[in-house]
């Protein structure tokens, strides 16, 4: 972990997070306030970032890579809800509002390169810039409305219907996520999502 003003590769870091959803629009004095508080992690392919069941969380914002939001039940049976990218952010702040545990983990699908802070510094710097709570909160909400709705279209779309819904939203990262776990998260098997991009169904 490394302090951004520390960090051989601090202005590419600077502007990738100027460019970020939550963070673009931040005047000079937000940025350098909230950089203070920031690390600059650099992880591998299947670290984990947050593990289920955890109170101590943090606040994520990815510079590289690609990470997703997985929940396991008792018998370590796994879901995937989301994927994230560049430019994208990963969180548990609604479970740390309601004091909860968080409810799943987040994990690198490949090697990433994530700045972050303790989310007590993150909750109040927020306070202290409403207009980024706003925009913050209402991302929080989007993505966790677009986790609800996947979930339902696993239950009412078919195979090809499923992955063209994947297709439609986030056509970017159908190439760069490994397709086993691509399949895992929209309830297929490996060789079903092969044998439709074969057939072109997709």
């Amino acid at each position: 972990m490394t302090a951004i003003q520390n960090h051989s590769e601090r202005n590419v870091i600077r502007v990738q997070l100027a460019q970020n959803m939550v963070l673009k629009g931040m005047n000079s004095g937000q940025s350098a306030e909230l950089e203070s508080h920031l690390v600059v992690v650099d992880c591998q392919k299947g670290d984990y970032l947050l593990h289920q069941g955890v109170h101590d969380m943090e606040q994520y914002f990815i510079l590289d890579g690609i990470l997703k939001r997985v929940v396991a039940n008792q018998q370590a049976k796994e879901m995937i809800l989301r994927f994230a990218d560049e430019r994208n952010m990963e969180t548990s702040y609604a479970a740390w509002r309601l004091g909860t545990p968080a409810p799943y983990s987040i994990v690198c699908v490949t090697k990433a390169r994530v700045a972050k802070l303790p989310m007590p510094e993150w909750v109040a710097f927020l306070a202290k810039n409403p207009g980024i709570k706003e925009s913050f909160e209402y991302q929080v909400m989007e993505l966790m409305s677009e986790i609800m709705a996947h979930t339902i279209t696993l239950h009412l779309l078919d195979a090809p219907g499923r992955v063209k819904r994947f297709l439609r939203k986030q056509p970017e990262l159908f190439e760069r996520i490994p397709k086993k776990e691509l399949a895992s998260y929209l309830n297929l098997s490996a060789e079903t999502l092969s044998r439709l991009k074969q057939r072109g169904k997709i």
